[in-house]
């Protein structure tokens, strides 16, 4: 067993993917422990960890999000929420955050959030007279609005999972999703009183009602995949389907679809969930193994003798989450720790929407901050910035955002209430 992390280690530091590099090292283990014998029935164990009708959901959100994105609904999003917010000091900063709450319920994705805005906001506000890595700073912290308002893809991911409703995921990460909102808002608005932020009414400002209309084919589709699952009209997959529909003709509307962009649209989605799907099939094959080697069980054993039960796990496990999504990426980390750790949360009564609410922005929360912030990378990349100098300078909105997590994690009806008073079945 001894050269398992040694090639591990190998594997690691010569950058192979992590999907090649966990089935590699699992299938060795399995070998080196005189199991090959399990190894027969390792494509029915993938297959079933795959079949999971949930996961239908995740390519047709993603070409959604591939649809609006190119079909020029940036910019009318950006109008729109300056229209409303443009006006206040700190203008700026607040239109950024603002259009990641309207841009969340397109994308589901913080990485093309980040993306899109870093290209958007982060000149725009320099040449305004904002300091540039309070640009990328507020632009990175405020994707992380995109996975926690729906549609998102790791709240699929954990629902399949973990055989949860996504449908309620999607409804629970409402209030959380605009709380996080409000809450980088209320920051934004002190850095902007006590640094001297732009902003104001000499500013520039489209009028509103034109802003509006222009917007309404993008702010159509959130209410549109959350109004077909609230009134029971589909599931989260089906309402996948609709919003594909929807974004074409959105897309449509804004003249910016063509053949040619959609194709493209179409070969992005088939890359980025084929990638997906990688990383799940390998993570089975790693969980095939603890369930052989009996890791969850030693879990439970070593969380027992440390007596933590109630919030004091709950807490514990806020912390791991909180660790690993610094140094892993959000697909694989979700994959990879969910199931060592959810089934023992639920057994000592947390709630599974509750706690994929509290996991979720956890690993969100990670993609914002050092060693390998994935969100800080993407602005520092597109924008030139030196990577630590703009982590530092994020770190006041991390602090806000953890202040958040743990907040939701102590009062739960906060994340439960709306989908219980929408009828769905929570503990």
């Amino acid at each position: 067993m001894w050269f398992i992390p040694i090639l591990f280690i190998i594997f690691l530091i010569s950058g192979t993917a992590f999907a090649y590099l966990m089935g590699a090292v699992s299938v060795a283990t399995f070998i080196a422990m005189d199991r090959s014998q399990f190894l027969s029935i390792m494509p029915q164990r993938i297959f079933s960890q795959l079949d999971v009708f949930a996961f239908m959901a995740m390519p047709l959100f993603i070409l959604t999000a591939e649809i609006m994105t190119r079909a020029g609904v940036m910019r009318s999003l950006i109008d729109f929420a300056l229209s409303i917010v443009g006006r206040y000091k700190g203008g700026l900063g607040h239109v950024n955050i603002l259009t990641s709450v309207f841009f969340a319920g397109v994308s589901g994705s913080a990485v093309a959030d980040s993306a899109s805005l870093s290209r958007s906001f982060v000149p725009e506000m320099v040449s305004r007279g904002y300091d540039k890595y309070y640009a990328g700073a507020v632009t990175a912290a405020s994707s992380m609005i995109g996975p926690i308002i729906p549609p998102s893809i790791i709240m699929i991911i954990y629902g399949g999972l973990t055989s949860t409703s996504v449908a309620a995921l999607f409804v629970a990460g409402i209030v959380p999703g605009l709380l996080l909102a409000a809450a980088l808002l209320a920051l934004n608005a002190f850095l902007a009183h006590r640094y001297n932020h732009p902003g104001g009414k000499s500013d520039d400002l489209p009028p509103f009602l034109p802003s509006l209309i222009r917007a309404l084919p993008a702010l159509c589709l959130p209410l549109v995949i959350l109004g077909t699952l609230v009134l029971g009209l589909a599931t989260p997959t089906e309402g996948s389907a609709i919003a594909v529909l929807v974004a074409v003709l959105a897309g449509l509307a804004y003249r910016g679809l063509s053949w040619s962009i959609l194709l493209e649209a179409i070969e992005s989605t088939a890359r980025l969930t084929g990638t997906i799907f990688i990383i799940l099939a390998a993570i089975s094959i790693l969980g095939y193994l603890a369930g052989q080697m009996g890791w969850s069980g030693a879990l439970a054993r070593w969380v027992e003798a440390m007596g933590l039960t109630g919030f004091s796990f709950l807490v514990f496990l806020m912390i791991v989450f909180l660790l690993v999504g610094m140094i892993m990426d959000t697909t694989v980390a979700i994959t990879l720790m969910v199931p060592l750790f959810a089934t023992q949360a639920i057994a000592q009564g947390v709630d599974p929407v509750h706690l994929g609410i509290l996991i979720c922005l956890n690993l969100c929360i990670g993609l914002i901050t050092p060693p390998l912030g994935k969100c800080l990378v993407v602005v520092s990349a597109l924008t030139s910035l030196n990577y630590w100098r703009l982590a530092w300078v994020t770190m006041p909105f991390i602090g806000v955002q953890i202040a958040l997590l743990f907040v939701l994690a102590r009062f739960p009806e906060i994340t439960l209430a709306l989908p219980r008073a929408l009828g769905f079945a929570i503990n």
